[in-house]
């Protein structure tokens, strides 16, 4: 033991890690690395080693750097072992188990997906690698277009550019859930060295196989089917002045063709956020929900007087949406990209008379209720499940599954994430923004915008607004239990009233328990655990509360409705204060971050 462990005070399970890591197989470098960290910061020592990262509800996510606290070749090499193991207990298939892996811009991306070929390939599992990035929609489609046994995916999606991941699927092409998702988990805890992780040295192993464009012509033929227009598209397709972001990341590899493919050729990149780059020099938070990841696309769709601006995440699986609206720049959020998507899909399969008689779509909790009110207008069925995308794969694939099931049509997240039919199982931005382009043009033959017609919405089934706010939390040790505090104080004593409005009924995901405050009376609900809360108020409001899968925050989601207005523009006005409101008096019920 080095004297700088011994002067530290650390706990029993960061001396434990300690001791693995120093005295363990692990190359010089990175003990070289643990050692300057004892003597310069030993409180990223307590944060790398205190625990080991576990799955998210977008899988595995963290920092990267030295310890299992953290992301690096050791902790992706051990959860690809763990996959191995799960998979070497499943049925054999002809052929054997394949696994397909992609990876998007980030930093040590490539390396890890490296390495996973490598840990595949070493215990006796075919691997399928792109050759260059690829976002993540492409990894579910590639897995069931291959009949791969599993996917991985190299990324950590918006994050900022010190984090990295990954995602795993199943063969279905969705992320694991359980019982997959808790049997690999166990797994990965069941290796208790290094030295059980089986790798090959170098990627000319003959289970190893680099993959070229199969996948992605595959791709382009499947989503240029999902077209409403198609001939609209294609005669008037260049009329649409449409500027594009990929944000540094994975997008440009695939978001020209699926333009091109649907007739919008008049593309505008934002060149300087084209170029491939993990450290996201001009969006430090490559996140399209954010204004600031947007500021040189709207710069872009000024300059060129463009009509939209289409802006993908560094895995290309959200989508972003800014219009000039009356000589303005209007962002338009998820939850209303949600709603315009939703209204322009039924409109047209209906019209046209293809709406599957079963069809049905699927929201999670915390998206806007209007989702579900327009489903209700063209009497088809909506599904909430939980946030995560993953759990959308999941109820396609239960309908699958069962001969009176549904057909799912679409879905959405308030996150920005969307998926058009089956052939992908994970929120797809390639598919979506080529849609909201085929939407924005037929807006624009009628002389309108996304806004007039999401105006159009509210005029129809009243006014829904949504707010989310963000709590932080360090991402640490104290951090972490600082927030989990946060989360138990409300499930033990959950508010009576907001503001002055009564909650009526909260869903506990966590106990999988709806409770009516009023009647007293309480019923199961049959929906996977989650940390997650949800109340339903008086006024037809709706929160709800969860701690981020991937990230060191919770969220808070409020959704308010407005059905008298004297016009829309105040209407949404005095429905976003309400909805605002609300969550800053729901606020006093969480424990303060510092």
């Amino acid at each position: 033991m080095t004297s700088a462990i011994e002067e530290a005070s650390f706990n029993d399970e960061v001396q434990k890690n300690l001791n693995e890591w120093l005295n363990g197989d692990y190359d010089d470098l990175t003990k070289l690395e643990i050692k300057r960290l004892l003597k310069e910061n030993p409180q990223e020592i307590i944060d790398a080693f205190y625990t080991t990262l576990s799955f998210g509800t977008g899988g595995l996510r963290g920092i990267m750097g030295v310890g299992p606290n953290r992301i690096n070749i050791y902790s992706i090499g051990k959860s690809v072992q763990g996959l191995c193991n799960y998979l070497k207990e499943q049925p054999k298939q002809p052929g054997g188990f394949s696994v397909l892996i992609g990876y998007d811009t980030r930093n040590q991306s490539r390396e890890f997906a490296e390495k996973a070929a490598k840990v595949l390939a070493g215990n006796g599992i075919k691997a399928l690698l792109f050759k260059a990035v690829r976002p993540t929609p492409l990894v579910s489609f590639g897995c069931r277009f291959k009949q791969c046994s599993a996917a991985i995916m190299i990324t950590a999606s918006h994050n900022p550019p010190q984090y990295n991941g990954c995602k795993i699927y199943w063969n279905d092409g969705g992320q694991v859930v359980f019982p997959h998702d808790k049997a690999i988990l166990d797994a990965i805890k069941k290796i208790a060295s290094i030295n059980e992780v089986k790798s090959v040295l170098e990627l000319t192993h003959p289970l190893i196989e680099e993959m070229g464009n199969e996948v992605d012509d595959a791709y382009i033929t499947m989503m240029t089917s999902l077209q409403n227009y198609r001939e609209d598209n294609q005669r008037d397709g260049t009329s649409l002045k449409v500027v594009y972001t990929s944000l540094h990341g994975t997008g440009i590899a695939m978001m020209p063709q699926a333009f091109t493919a649907w007739g919008f050729r008049n593309i505008h990149l934002v060149e300087k956020q084209v170029i491939l780059d993990g450290n996201f020099p001009t969006a430090t938070s490559p996140n399209p929900e954010e204004k600031a990841a947007l500021a040189l696309g709207i710069a872009k769709l000024l300059e060129v007087e463009g009509d939209i601006l289409i802006a993908t995440d560094p895995d290309a699986d959200r989508v972003g949406v800014a219009i000039l609206h009356k000589g303005k720049v209007e962002l338009i959020s998820g939850n209303e990209i949600a709603v315009l998507l939703l209204e322009h899909i039924c409109e047209a399969l209906t019209t046209r008379k293809k709406m599957p008689a079963n069809g049905a779509f699927i929201k999670s909790i915390a998206t806007t209720e209007l989702f579900a009110a327009i489903a209700e207008y063209y009497q088809k069925p909506s599904f909430n499940v939980l946030p995560g995308f993953k759990y959308i794969a999941e109820k396609i694939r239960q309908w699958e599954a069962d001969p009176r099931g549904r057909q799912f049509v679409f879905g959405g997240e308030e996150s920005c994430g969307y998926l058009i039919g089956t052939e992908v199982r994970d929120k797809d931005a390639i598919s979506a923004s080529a849609l909201i382009c085929e939407m924005a043009l037929q807006a624009k033959s009628r002389g309108k915008t996304l806004i007039d017609l999401l105006y159009s919405l509210y005029e129809r089934h009243g006014i829904y607004q949504e707010c989310i706010s963000t709590i932080p939390f360090i991402d640490s040790l104290s951090g972490k239990q600082k927030m989990e505090r946060s989360f138990e104080l409300l499930q033990g004593l959950p508010p009576k009233k907001i503001l002055d409005y009564d909650i009526l009924v909260v869903e506990d995901y966590s106990r999988s328990i709806r409770m009516d405050l009023k009647s007293r009376q309480t019923e199961l609900l049959f929906s996977p655990k989650s940390d997650a809360l949800l109340y339903l108020l008086s006024d037809g409001s709706k929160i709800v509360i969860r701690p981020s899968g991937t990230e060191p925050k919770i969220k808070i989601y409020c959704g308010a409705v407005k059905k008298k207005f004297s016009s829309v523009e105040v209407g949404i006005r005095e429905c976003e204060q309400h909805a605002k409101a609300l969550i800053e008096a729901f606020k006093q019920f969480l424990l303060p971050t510092s």
